[in-house]
């Protein structure tokens, strides 16, 4: 809104935030939360990268998109390595 973009694009923002803080808590009790919410971030690097390549129509340069590239494999270790 601060570029003087429409509203409804600061009120998808505000709902993906919300559903970012709200999701993990959706999942089964047999999720472990911690691993859950630390998935949910590489998750979030990602997509923040994404609003900006398709709402602000900026392109990640190399550098973000090899983080994010980390960021979503360490989600994935987090996420699905087995444990004993």
């Amino acid at each position: 809104m601060r570029e003087g973009r429409p509203g409804w694009v600061g009120l998808i923002g505000g709902l993906v935030l919300v559903l970012y803080g709200v999701l993990p808590t959706l999942q089964p009790q047999s999720f472990d939360f911690a691993r859950t919410y630390a998935a949910y971030g590489g998750l979030f690097i990602v997509c923040s990268l994404l609003w900006g390549r398709v709402v602000e129509g900026r392109a990640p340069d190399v550098p973000s998109l090899w983080g994010a590239a980390l960021a979503l494999v360490g989600a994935l270790i987090i996420a699905y390595w087995p444990r004993t």
